[in-house]
């Protein structure tokens, strides 16, 4: 199980849009991870006021995430930031409100070079929220993003 600290170790997002608190699993073509949804969220005071509903798109959002996690573990994606490429098939089953809390499954499906897929669900208890195919371009980062100051990154070199 990875915390919050080793999220912000390995990925550049932050608040407001760091929208994952937890990895639970890694391995080096899958990964879990947890979103507490909460009614503080910045997203809930306009989508929607009388009835928060999270965005779709974020909730994909998440899921490219999660898959960061088993990405930059791969020895020739470590200095990569990987980079919507496609985003498909996906289909949105339940709304996801506060109190909810995401558990996010990411399966790496195909590498070749730059580009990766992998099919992401988003469950809320044992109901499917969002499923959808993720196409990333891993983009070099070229000292574009040093870390958190005084920490070192997480990404295996």
């Amino acid at each position: 199980m990875h915390d919050i600290q080793w999220l912000l170790n390995l990925m550049p997002h932050r608040y407001p849009f760091l929208l994952v608190d937890r990895i639970l699993e890694v391995d080096e073509r899958r990964a879990v991870g947890l979103k507490n949804v909460t009614y503080n969220e910045p997203f809930f005071q306009g989508h929607f006021p009388k009835w928060p509903v999270m965005p779709g798109v974020l909730i994909v959002e998440a899921m490219a995430q999660v898959a960061s996690a088993v990405l930059y573990r791969i020895p020739e994606y470590a200095e990569t930031i990987g980079l919507f490429a496609g985003i498909d098939e996906t289909r949105f089953r339940r709304p996801v409100i506060p109190g909810d809390q995401l558990r996010i499954e990411i399966e790496l499906l195909k590498r070749r070079g730059a580009i990766v897929k992998c099919q992401g669900k988003a469950w809320v208890g044992d109901e499917l929220a969002a499923e959808g195919i993720l196409t990333f371009a891993m983009s070099p980062l070229e000292g574009k993003w040093e870390g958190p100051v005084g920490i070192e990154p997480a990404r295996p070199s």
